[in-house]
């Protein structure tokens, strides 16, 4: 493909032999103009094409400067350059890995070495956008490092699969998911857009439903109930899951007979029914009265929590639309219990009416995701991870997501990190967060791990299926 030189005021620099040739996968270049930076993407003529690749390195080199015993012997007499003209010999050379080769349209593999000489120039922003699979529709979460480039991604290809915003306090990742809801708030329904529901759990996400006052419905979580008659159970052996298999049986049968007299009597019964069933039967000092006792217990304290009634409120499949975030605000509950069945059962809910085509595609966005699903956590402490993980391996197929927020990687279900097919990673710094990132994270190189330290606040490396090429 034969293509129009660069115009002279992106040149960067020459293509050079030295210190290695270069290589279909690498070369380097001797920069003649101050606007290159690391990280920046750039181009060069070759012979299938225009080759692409991004700087990896930048490096400063003066052969007066090369050994260090003379340098050590002319300094003590005076300063080198007293002596010598060493700024005449200081070249500054940039160092290239290779992406790819545009050609036809196309981006191939590169199976050809640039040629030296030739003129390495500053990647235009078509071609950019292009090769990292931005979308002018997308989501704009920022500008691309050293390029003045919205970085606008595919609403697709970031949920689709299933996305983690991980990232140390303080690092931005609050701010982010704000951006990436607005963004989704914002987008023309001939755009596309998903419903969202939003686990939180300070309140931090409050000034939404201010701001978007008709795309937001805020709920207080101390008002939702689960009615009883609608409740499965296996969702009550979640929350109680140290039943075994008699108690189990136990209460299905009663729960079944429970369910008939309501349906036959066409009125709906609370929790308190439930316990009055089992404190008669326990009464009744038959050979099952240890089971009974147990399950008593189980549901005395499950009433505690106020979280089982006679209906639902709010019925999940009503506050599930496209375009509108859905916030549920935790931060008045002191129970981490109470926190733990209801992600439970919003998940359980989301998951089986996503299934049956009763509500839009969507995605539940959990902040500080490893309070629900925990590492290593024992079942009766993570309620919720078990409906997490299922969502996370299997949601895509019925388009429902997960984006998991975390401050802790380390303490994240790896089972559903490694699920996340589009990682948005913030400032880290702790060695065990760094090793789960990689261990949980496709795309995740050592490379990439020492950028993740070094990023400052609101600089994010964005790896996956989002774009072509990390960024």
């Amino acid at each position: 493909m034969n293509n129009p030189p660069p115009h002279t005021a992106e040149l960067l620099g020459t293509v050079i032999s030295a210190p290695f040739p270069p290589s279909t996968t690498t070369f380097s270049f001797v920069v003649n103009n101050p606007m290159v930076r690391k990280h920046q993407f750039v181009k060069v003529e070759g012979e299938d094409g225009v080759i692409f690749g991004v700087v990896i390195e930048i490096e400063r080199m003066n052969r007066y400067f090369e050994h260090a015993e003379s340098i050590a012997e002319y300094e003590k007499v005076s300063p080198l350059e007293n002596s010598f003209p060493v700024d005449r010999w200081e070249c500054v050379v940039g160092r290239v890995t290779v992406l790819g080769t545009f050609s036809d349209g196309l981006i191939r593999r590169n199976i050809f070495p640039a040629k030296p000489g030739a003129k390495v120039a500053i990647s235009d922003p078509g071609m950019l956008t292009e090769f990292l699979g931005f979308d002018e529709t997308g989501l704009n979460v920022g500008t691309l490092l050293a390029h003045d480039l919205p970085v606008k991604l595919n609403l697709s290809r970031v949920f689709q699969k299933h996305l983690a915003i991980l990232a140390m306090s303080g690092a931005g990742k609050s701010y982010l998911t704000s951006v990436l809801i607005e963004e989704i708030l914002e987008r023309k329904p001939e755009h596309g857009r998903i419903a969202l529901v939003l686990i939180d759990l300070h309140g931090e996400y409050k000034g939404l439903a201010n701001s978007y006052r008709d795309n937001v419905l805020y709920i207080d979580a101390r008002k939702i109930r689960v009615s009883l008659r609608k409740i499965k159970p296996t969702m009550l052996y979640e929350w109680m899951p140290n039943l075994n298999g008699g108690q189990k049986r136990e209460l299905e049968i009663i729960l079944k007979e429970l369910k008939e007299q309501m349906k036959a009597s066409q009125q709906a019964e609370g929790l308190d029914k439930l316990i009055e069933i089992l404190a008669d039967k326990m009464s009744q000092k038959g050979s099952k009265a240890k089971t009974y006792d147990v399950l008593y217990s189980h549901f005395k304290e499950l009433s505690y929590y106020k979280l089982v009634d006679k209906s639902d409120s709010p019925p999940v499949i009503d506050i599930v639309k496209p375009g509108v975030l859905t916030i549920i605000d935790l931060s008045n509950i002191d129970s981490y219990m109470r926190k733990q069945m209801l992600v439970s059962y919003l998940s359980h809910k989301l998951f089986a009416l996503r299934k049956k085509k009763k509500i839009p595609p969507a995605a539940l966005i959990i902040e500080e995701a490893h309070n629900f699903a925990r590492e290593k956590a024992k079942r009766e402490i993570a309620i919720a991870k078990h409906m997490i993980e299922t969502i996370a391996r299997e949601g895509r197929k019925f388009g429902l997501s997960l984006c998991l927020i975390t401050q802790r990687p380390m303490n994240l279900s790896t089972t559903a990190l490694s699920q996340c097919s589009t990682n948005i990673i913030l400032r880290v710094t702790n060695p065990n967060d760094l090793y789960h990132i990689k261990d949980s994270c496709e795309g995740i190189d050592e490379k990439s791990l020492g950028a993740i330290t070094t990023l400052r606040v609101g600089e994010a490396l964005v790896v996956g299926e989002a774009t072509n090429y990390p960024i």
